[in-house]
């Protein structure tokens, strides 16, 4: 926009200059870029849902374009499945998938507390996780969810059965492409190596081939995060993340000296999700 116009827009009547005000605005955000929702695709619902007590964040996606409305959960908690499922329906939303990026050690999968309230969801795990699902995953399968589709990617380290899941790449499904990243990368740090088969030189290579390959642009959903933050994209992880800018040795270093102790439900929680939450109460 010329600055002349501008300036004489100033002392034009009211109307003109709201108009002015809006075009400038307008150019402004266009110039800047952002990442926001409306960047998605129409045909995607995606919501983010949080579990303060774990600091384990839920997602749920549907495709509503498709007449089902068909829709997936990933990482579910099990003290969260009824506001989940209350949501679920709410949207007039028909879930078939509960999905885990791995077996998580710090809270109860909601997956098995899913099934016995809505039958006809099945459970999604990796088959390295030496967990039981209905669906047990490898790298390069997709789970499809209408017209969309989540593609699966190993990324082991945190624990040896760890995946990641990424939206798919193509014309019709959502841009910029999402990746759930389990406890693998988190927001300006990474899941610890220390237990469950963790490796560090395992988590460092499954994160440099398998997530920082995807598109600058792509948006980065962990599992947890305890300072608030809520997304991050690839770029923002390859330029500021602390430690996966390190060479190999030095967040081999970085992981060995961490000194963590072990989570609170570490003992409860581990072996319950090795058979998908409550999936075997009845069996």
């Amino acid at each position: 926009m010329p600055l002349q116009f501008i300036r004489s827009s100033l002392f034009a009547s009211p109307k003109n200059l709201l108009r002015t005000l809006f075009l400038v605005t307008k150019l402004r955000s266009l110039a800047m870029g952002s990442y926001t929702a409306s960047s998605q695709s129409s045909k995607l619902f995606f919501r983010q849902l949080f579990e303060k007590e774990s600091s384990t964040y839920t997602y749920l996606l549907a495709d509503v374009s498709h007449p089902d409305k068909p829709a997936l959960l990933i990482d579910p908690v099990d003290k969260t499945v009824d506001r989940d499922l209350s949501l679920v329906k709410e949207l007039g939303l028909k879930l078939i998938y509960a999905l885990n990026t791995h077996v998580h050690a710090d809270h109860i999968t909601g997956t098995g507390l899913i099934k016995t309230k809505s039958p006809g969801v099945k459970s999604i795990i990796s088959k390295a996780s030496g967990s039981k699902a209905d669906i047990l995953v490898e790298p390069g399968d997709k789970v499809s969810f209408g017209d969309l589709f989540l593609e699966v990617r190993a990324t082991p380290g945190h624990t040896s059965g760890c995946v990641t899941y990424v939206t798919g790449d193509g014309p019709d499904q959502p841009q910029p492409r999402m990746v759930f990243t389990g406890d693998a990368l988190l927001i300006r740090g990474c899941g610890r190596t220390d237990f469950q088969g963790g490796s560090s030189l395992q988590l460092y290579k499954s994160v440099h081939s398998q997530i920082f390959t995807l598109p600058k642009d792509t948006l980065i959903y962990p599992a947890h995060d305890y300072k608030g933050f809520s997304v991050s994209t690839v770029e923002e992880e390859m330029l500021y993340n602390p430690r996966l800018t390190k060479n190999q040795e030095t967040f081999k270093g970085i992981m060995e000296n961490l000194n963590l102790a072990y989570p609170k439900m570490m003992g409860i929680a581990v072996p319950a999700n090795m058979v998908c939450g409550l999936q075997d109460t009845t069996s």
